[in-house]
């Protein structure tokens, strides 16, 4: 029979082997040998990186200024067209955009091109309360170090012009989140007296020519010859419903603000401010078709499912000595979506 001991466990010289190839697959193979970049060993290219990165953050400022042109430079008040609401918002979107990528850009630049690119171990030690700070300290100074910032002004000085800048148009912008200047979503065309016409035609409507389960979409009386006739028909258009009396539930003070069963309220909706134009008769709901925002007719069009959060803003409304219906005061709350400061 032929001899079967080689290649058992206990042969030593196997056994050494394998200790062997297992020491050399773990090797800690260590930090590979730095390439110095151009900019390290080039001072001309140095100076080059250092050109665009501070080119980089004057885009950025100059983003920011384009930014003001389009929001201070262009008036679109009175006569403007579509074409000026155009080129604003092309000039708002560049403007944010360059200033934004600008110092991004800059910064990822700045990091690849100039600052130290060594990669560096430390062995983790005991943390000594007393010794953080200084550490801390320590710290903060290697990495202003390794930024160069304080041996170069021209990247130091566009990067504050720029970071001080950029936050300017998001200011600009947060401004306009709220009725500042003044309170022009407060107030609508609506007020004692005025007439309620149809929508587009201008015409007046009678109470009697509200009918049981009709819609009627509203407009005041005056608005086509209004000047600013978008901006005032986005506050003021009203839907006009007729139910039997018995279904409405009005709170206290408001006993009156309807005739007969004819109740007026707000057509924008108080989420983001689509035109709610669905109404269904059977369950007296309005519907606003963007985000199914929906609201009881016999609650004061209470919210009962979607987004929405406020419920929309009735009209108080009259009739005159002719039969005309009119309203007797304007909205007692802002319409449509809900703002900061609507209070």
């Amino acid at each position: 029979m032929g001899d079967h001991s080689h290649g058992s466990p206990n042969t030593s010289g196997t056994v050494a082997t394998a200790g062997q190839d297992d020491e050399e697959k773990f090797r800690n193979p260590g930090l590979p040998p730095h390439r110095p970049r151009l900019a390290d060993t080039n001072p001309q290219a140095e100076k080059r990186a250092e050109k665009q990165v501070a080119a980089l953050f004057v885009i950025s400022i100059i983003g920011t200024l384009v930014f003001f042109i389009g929001y201070f430079g262009i008036k679109l008040e009175g006569g403007h067209t579509i074409a000026d609401i155009r080129v604003q918002n092309l000039l708002l979107g560049l403007g944010t955009a360059f200033a934004m990528l600008g110092i991004g850009v800059g910064i990822v630049h700045w990091a690849k091109t100039l600052m130290p690119d060594h990669e560096i171990t430390e062995e983790r030690h005991e943390i000594r309360p007393e010794e953080d700070r200084v550490i801390a300290e320590k710290m903060l100074g290697d990495i202003i170090e390794e930024t160069g910032i304080k041996r170069r002004p021209l990247i130091r000085n566009t990067l504050l012009g720029a970071m001080v800048l950029a936050p300017l148009p998001a200011i600009a912008v947060f401004r306009d989140l709220g009725p500042l200047p003044g309170d022009v979503l407060r107030h609508t065309m609506w007020a004692d007296g005025v007439h309620l016409t149809r929508d587009p035609s201008g015409t007046r409507i009678k109470a009697s020519d509200v009918t049981l389960g009709s819609a009627f979409h509203v407009i005041p009386e005056g608005l086509n010859e209004s000047e600013h006739k978008l901006e005032e028909k986005a506050k003021a258009v009203v839907l006009l419903m007729r139910l039997d009396p018995e279904s409405l539930n009005p709170s206290p003070g408001r006993e009156d603000w309807n005739v007969d069963g004819i109740v007026a309220y707000s057509k924008i909706c108080t989420h983001v401010g689509c035109p709610v134009a669905l109404y269904e008769q059977h369950t007296h709901h309005l519907l606003c078709p963007c985000h199914q925002s929906t609201f009881d007719l016999t609650q004061e069009c209470k919210v009962i499912f979607g987004p929405a959060v406020h419920p929309l803003p009735q009209l108080p409304i009259a009739v005159d000595e002719d039969g005309y219906l009119i309203a007797t005061s304007d909205f007692h709350e802002p319409v449509g979506p809900s703002y900061w400061e609507r209070g």
